[in-house]
């Protein structure tokens, strides 16, 4: 199968990710930190190691405040529950995923907090400007989506995290899509909370995420259950991580995501052109299929989103599965807002995602596949 659906989970790991599952699943079946023995001692130095390095990665400025997830929708109900303020003011967008949109929905439904949620005025990606006009004396925190799952449309999330910058409101970026595709740097971009997936452009495994936040900004933890330490203490611990980690960590998941962000480390700049070409070369190809409309522009998350007249996305995205064994998604991505922004909330569209081992050949049988359909 050509697999062309990477923003959904990555397609591809590399031998290096694969070899590293394999070893932990083999010789060190044991519970990190939960006891004095030698193999859960090393599970800990394992799990200290793949702080450290997603810390330095995302240049955040705490190791001990990386906090290991299963995927960046839990990071996301984290970061979101425990910041809350009731009575207060939080800012979104219509780039937005649901596990961004349903928690807020819910709090305000509550009536904890008050909601505004910012379309762009240049039509294309959300700015500081945007934000600046919804805020109020309540707003306590403003939430991000670096990159849009939908058509791969990129917000200026250091424009606006240098806007924030001496504000007493906190930055939560979504940085699924854009994690491991291009550099987000929490200190020089002003990031309060980043919550990431593994399983994507950083080729962890599926189960593997994190929830980091800067030396400044408090979470309260939203669950509790056995940490390892304090287990006199009827509360979860204080101290970071075990305040906002709880039972036993994923330790194949959390050593794939350390050994994929090794894997990627000094090729971000590479993947990055690599997948803004790729996405330009569909789109100049598509674009001269009668019948078809892009709302993608070339972007480093290698997103490109498109309608075909007469077929609905669900429609074609089996026609391409079943007949030519290419896996593309159609639908709304669990994003509705920004459907209804890109008014493709009756259809949804046809998601092409791409990965940077995916070939010029496999675009062109994509392409052609889709001209073929069209044509009759």
């Amino acid at each position: 199968m050509i697999y062309l659906d990477n923003a959904a989970t990555g397609g591809y790991k590399p031998e290096c990710v694969i070899q590293k599952v394999t070893s932990i699943i083999k010789y060190l079946n044991a519970n990190p930190g939960r006891s004095g023995h030698r193999l859960s001692n090393t599970g800990l130095e394992l799990i200290y190691s793949a702080r450290k390095t997603i810390n330095g990665f995302f240049n955040n400025d705490c190791i001990e405040k990386v906090i290991f997830t299963k995927n960046c929708s839990e990071g996301l109900n984290t970061a979101i529950y425990g910041t809350l303020k009731k009575g207060g003011h939080i800012i979104t967008t219509v780039f937005e995923h649901n596990s961004v949109l349903r928690p807020l929905f819910t709090l305000e439904k509550q009536g904890l907090i008050s909601l505004s949620i910012v379309s762009p005025e240049n039509k294309k990606f959300i700015t500081a400007s945007d934000i600046e006009k919804a805020i109020t004396d309540k707003t306590y925190l403003v939430i991000v989506n670096n990159i849009s799952n939908v058509n791969g449309s990129v917000n200026d999330i250091k424009d606006i995290g240098n806007f924030l910058k001496d504000k007493d409101i906190i930055f939560l970026v979504d940085g699924a899509q854009s994690a491991g595709h291009k550099k987000i740097d929490m200190q020089n971009f002003n990031i309060d909370i980043l919550s990431i997936a593994g399983h994507k452009g950083l080729y962890g495994i599926a189960g593997s995420g994190a929830l980091l936040i800067n030396s400044k900004t408090d979470i309260s933890p939203t669950f509790q259950g056995g940490t390892g330490s304090e287990s006199f203490n009827p509360y979860q611990p204080d101290c970071y991580p075990e305040r906002l980690e709880y039972g036993t960590l994923n330790l194949p998941s959390i050593c794939s995501l350390e050994e994929g962000i090794l894997y990627i480390n000094n090729s971000l700049d590479y993947i990055s052109k690599q997948l803004t070409g790729y996405t330009e070369y569909i789109i100049s190809k598509l674009t001269k299929i009668d019948g078809i409309k892009i709302y993608s522009s070339p972007n480093p998350a290698g997103i490109v989103a498109f309608s075909v007249d007469n077929y609905t996305s669900m429609e074609l995205t089996e026609i391409l599965s079943t007949n030519y064994d290419i896996a593309v998604r159609g639908g709304f991505h669990c994003a509705p807002l920004m459907h209804k922004f890109l008014k493709t909330d009756e259809d949804g569209l046809i998601r092409v995602s791409l990965d940077m081992h995916n070939t010029r050949r496999e675009l062109n049988i994509l392409c052609d596949t889709i001209k073929h359909i069209t044509s009759f």
